[in-house]
Parts: structure tokens; C-alpha cells; sequence
């Protein structure tokens, strides 16, 4: 598509102090590349994500097609989401899924989906109110496979705690039953993700698609929160100007903040196929490296206090009943790396050398 003219963030953060994000809106028009609006029809709270119990569903779709769609432009198979009500009776709710994702795409068994759920197809059943959240579903069928799964879902369970600027995710154990044969490919866990536009709705703002934030485009204190987080589960999968695995949350007022996703190459899951890109001079997706922008050192100062304040809770998610889906072998490592990034924050060299001064700062 071409534009006539290009808004840039700092367009939007100016224009939205004086008349408002609504109107800015409405003043880029198409300048705003694939704006998530909150206020769209569909978007709509859902209770959805309030229950963290892994309830067992089982999807219901053409396995064989999926597994070929490929190219960008996937079409929606039909499909069915079929789990047992509070009275022990079956419901099942006819969907559409397609393929989405990059790397996962192209190297699972089964790929990563987005579902599509009809407004009055699924009232009245637990998936009301959703409109087009994303599954992440298992890449290969084996048990190692599935821990890398749990483990990213725990990031997700994680970040809910240190921020509400974050997606939240339910987990739940899936029943891939393939409709050309009636046969079950797979059972294992995957969890479904709160949308952008929820996320906004629930925040009270917008989630736009712009790119080319920069370091003191941002809320401080949001960005080094998201900076510090990305250093504490050794993630470099993402890139704030580009919105690689970023999205950007806009307040009423104008506010940019970003929100961070997609935590597979993270170190703390440490899959096997996670590989740093080589221009960062990292040997594995294990070794920490910032890639923040830089702020101020007070904000650092505020997200190091709340890390430390909520290390209780974030350690204590490891050992609840879903924490203990984690391989316990793996869960005493995770905590490990954990540990070392906390001797980092709480030393003041250490935090200045590794954090506050390995900033990314404005070329």
C-alpha cells in the first residue's frame, strides 16, 4: 500500500497531547500502518483469561491442510474447540484457524495458529468475547518440545505480575484431533493469548502498529521495564524501532509504551533451535545481553526495586500447580538463571556495567 504521507511517533505522541488519540486517528488516516484499535467492534473484555485452570479442549481440524499452508497469506480452515461444561456435558464451538508465526512456521511439525471465533457462536461458552487471539501449540510432538512451551508460558505468567502492560495467556491441554480421519494427532499443553485490542481496552488507550520508536520516544520507567525484563529472561528476539516481536501501547494522552511478546529464543526457555543473531557476538541465547534503550539511571533504580519486591512471587510461580508442569530438573536451572541476574541488579558495578551503560542509545 502507498501512502501519501508518513506519520512518524513523535507525530503521533505531539498530536495526541493536544487533541487526543481518537483524533489522531482520525487525522493519520492510512499514515498509520495496520492500526490494532481497541475500540473495534469486536474487541470487547473477555473473562476468558481470569480462570488460570488448564482446562482440557479438544481442537478439531483438517491437520493435513494446515501443516501445508505456508505462504503469507494462509487461508481459515474450518475447525471446532470442544471441551465439557461445569455439568460434565460437551460443548463445542465451531471456529476458523489458519496458520501464522515466521520461524515456528517453518520448522514444527504443527505451526503456531490463530483462531477466529464467531460473537454468537461462542456465547455462552468460555470462549465468549474472544475475537482472533493467537494458540501457541506444541512445535514437535515430544516432551522436550512441550517443556519450551510451559517454560514461555511462565514468562507470560511473570510478566502479568510485574506489569498489567503485558498479555495476559491461559494455558490448556490440547487435544489435536485431526478431521480428515478422526484420529488424535497430539495431546499436550499450548495457551491461547489476550489480543492486542484487549490489551488496550482493558488499559485504556491503542495498540498501533508504528514503527520507529526510539530511545526517549517512550514512557521511561515502561521502556526500562521492558528493557530490564527482556535482560532478566535473557531474551535478544526483538526490536523496539522495528516492532519485531514488540508492540506499542498508546495512552489517551499520547503515551507510547512497549509491550513485549513472543519468548521461545529466550534464555530462560533455552530451546534447543534458539540461536542469537551473530551480530550480537553472544555464543548462546544463555548469555544476557541488553538491548534496551537508554533512560534515565532512576528509572533503572524504580524497575531493580520492583524486581526485587515481587522475587518472591515471581520464583513461587515455579513451585504453584502450574509451575510444577515444569520438569523440576528445569525449573531448579531456571531459577539458577534467575538468581544471576538478581546478583546483577543488586550490585551496583555489576548493574551499571551490564545494564545501564550496555543501553541502546539514540544514533
Amino acid at each position: 500500500m502507498t501512502h501519501n504521507r508518513t506519520v512518524t511517533l513523535r507525530q503521533v505522541s505531539s498530536l495526541a497531547c493536544v487533541v487526543g488519540l481518537a483524533s489522531i486517528v482520525a487525522t493519520a488516516g492510512s499514515g498509520v500502518a495496520s492500526a490494532q484499535d481497541s475500540t473495534k467492534k469486536r474487541a470487547k473484555v473477555s473473562a476468558f483469561f481470569d480462570s488460570q485452570d488448564p482446562l482440557e479442549v479438544t481442537l478439531t481440524t483438517n491437520i493435513g491442510k494446515i501443516r501445508g499452508d505456508k505462504g503469507e497469506n494462509p487461508p481459515w480452515r474450518l475447525a471446532t474447540l470442544s471441551y465439557k461444561g461445569t455439568d460434565g456435558n460437551p460443548i463445542s464451538v465451531p471456529i476458523k484457524v489458519r496458520t501464522r508465526g515466521i520461524w515456528r512456521l517453518r520448522m514444527c511439525d504443527f505451526p503456531p495458529l490463530r483462531l477466529n471465533f464467531a460473537g454468537e457462536t461462542s456465547k455462552g461458552t468460555i470462549f465468549h468475547k474472544l475475537d482472533k487471539p493467537k494458540l501457541v501449540s506444541y512445535c514437535q510432538d515430544m516432551d522436550g518440545y512441550e517443556q519450551y512451551l510451559l517454560e514461555e508460558y511462565q514468562l507470560y505468567r511473570i510478566y502479568q505480575i510485574l506489569t498489567p502492560l503485558s498479555h495476559k495467556a491461559r494455558l490448556m491441554k490440547f487435544i489435536y484431533a485431526d478431521s480428515s480421519n478422526g484420529k488424535v494427532r497430539a495431546r499436550r499443553y499450548g495457551f491461547i493469548m489476550e489480543e492486542p485490542g484487549a490489551v488496550a481496552q482493558r488499559m485504556g488507550g491503542k495498540v498501533l502498529d508504528q514503527k520507529g520508536a526510539m530511545p526517549g520516544d517512550l514512557d521511561a520507567y515502561q521502556d526500562a521495564l521492558f528493557g530490564v525484563f527482556q535482560y532478566f529472561i535473557g531474551n535478544t528476539d526483538f526490536s523496539e524501532a522495528a516492532l519485531h516481536n514488540v508492540e506499542l501501547f498508546f495512552t489517551n494522552e499520547g503515551v507510547a509504551s512497549p509491550i513485549a511478546y513472543d519468548f521461545d529464543f529466550a534464555g530462560a526457555v533455552n530451546a534447543r533451535y534458539a540461536i542469537p543473531d551473530p551480530k550480537l557476538k553472544i555464543l548462546t541465547v544463555r548469555q544476557r545481553l541488553f538491548r534496551g534503550y537508554c533512560t534515565a539511571p532512576d528509572e533503572y533504580a524504580k524497575v531493580f526495586a520492583l524486581f526485587n519486591e515481587k522475587k518472591p512471587e515471581i520464583y513461587a510461580l515455579y513451585s504453584d500447580s502450574i509451575g510444577k508442569l515444569v520438569d523440576r530438573g528445569t525449573a531448579r536451572q531456571t531459577l539458577s538463571y534467575f538468581d544471576e541476574f538478581y546478583e546483577t541488579i543488586n550490585d551496583q558495578r555489576s548493574a551499571k556495567g551490564s545494564i545501564i551503560k550496555s543501553c541502546i542509545g539514540r544514533p
